[in-house]
């Protein structure tokens, strides 16, 4: 027998401690607390395995034994020199630098959404300012006559159901808004551009709507506390989809493949800091809202002052703050 012969035969042999191997791995990669048996096979046979694959390169060079064994090694070479796992670390990375970096990354993009969303508004006023008639196009009967009775549609969300309740269902639609801006910006961005149209002008019109009746004042008093981050959010998600739809319309990577999972990427850092957002939005609008013990001063308070807090939030600050 042949020393290379000698050594294929040896090689096939130990099989079974390559699976050993593999299955030590395996279980190393599933858990969060690990045996110190399976580390210190890991560790020992991750040796071993560069050893043993040295010698299969050269006595069975391509063949699935060394293919095997090429793929063992990389995982074990992955396994043992992972970062440790530090769920704060990560977190603290995650809104300090990571969203900070894709709200850089997509800043053309929530200005172009922004632009879109003031001028949507714009022609809504416009349309309704000029047509009254019209405001049938974005509102309900019940909506017009409460309106044109002197009565906010708003009036009232106490007495139908109390604050938690109205706070989950205006989360809920809120996110929903949000996701939908975001999903539907994979149709080449369109979709996002529609959603954000419609939100916009339909603003615009309920707007101009209220004021022919002496009304905007008591609105912008209801939305000034919630408004000015919820409809920032809206943005911000909108901006995510339209990055969706460029990096498929226009990517920016190898292929679109690549460049839509990183358009995907940064999408959802920014998301998960767009859902916290909107969660405080939610218990605003349930709880200070549409309470008339809030005066229009504090309203303006808590609506901006939340508004900065997004804004740094979104560039970091706030949470490097917090760390320090």
């Amino acid at each position: 027998m042949s020393a290379e012969a000698g050594l294929a035969h040896w090689l096939n042999r130990r099989t079974g401690e390559w699976k050993e191997l593999a299955q030590a791995a395996q279980r190393l990669q599933r858990g969060r607390s690990h045996r110190t048996e399976d580390a210190l096979h890991a560790v020992e046979g991750y040796r071993s395995i560069g050893r043993d694959l040295s010698i299969a390169r050269r006595v069975m060079p391509g063949s699935r034994l060394t293919l095997g064994l090429e793929a063992l090694y990389a995982r074990l070479h992955a396994l043992i020199y992972r970062a440790p796992h530090n769920k704060a670390a990560t977190l603290r990375a995650l809104f300090r630098d990571q969203i900070p970096h894709a709200v850089r990354e997509l800043h053309r993009y929530i200005l172009w959404v922004t632009m879109l969303f003031a001028l949507a508004t714009g022609a809504g006023w416009w349309l309704i300012h000029t047509y009254p008639e019209l405001i049938g196009l974005v509102a309900s009967d019940e909506m017009i006559v409460n309106v044109e009775e002197g009565r906010l549609w708003t009036e009232g969300m106490l007495n139908i159901a109390p604050s938690s309740v109205v706070s989950v269902r205006i989360l809920t639609n809120n996110i929903v808004v949000s996701i939908t801006a975001l999903c539907i910006g994979v149709f080449f961005g369109l979709g996002t551009f529609y959603i954000i149209a419609l939100n916009g002008f339909m603003l615009g019109c309920l707007f101009a709507f209220t004021h022919q009746h002496g009304l905007a004042g008591e609105l912008l008093k209801f939305v000034v506390a919630h408004g000015l981050v919820e409809l920032s959010v809206i943005c911000l998600a909108g901006a995510a989809g339209m990055a969706l739809g460029a990096s498929l319309a226009i990517p920016t990577h190898a292929t679109r493949r690549e460049s839509f999972q990183h358009a995907t990427a940064e999408a959802g850092k920014l998301m998960i800091l767009c859902a916290l957002l909107l969660i405080g939005c939610g218990f605003i609008e349930g709880y200070v809202s549409p309470d008339p013990g809030f005066s229009m001063a504090s309203r303006v308070v808590i609506g901006v002052g939340y508004w900065f807090i997004m804004l740094t939030a979104l560039n970091g600050q706030l949470f490097r703050r917090l760390n320090a």
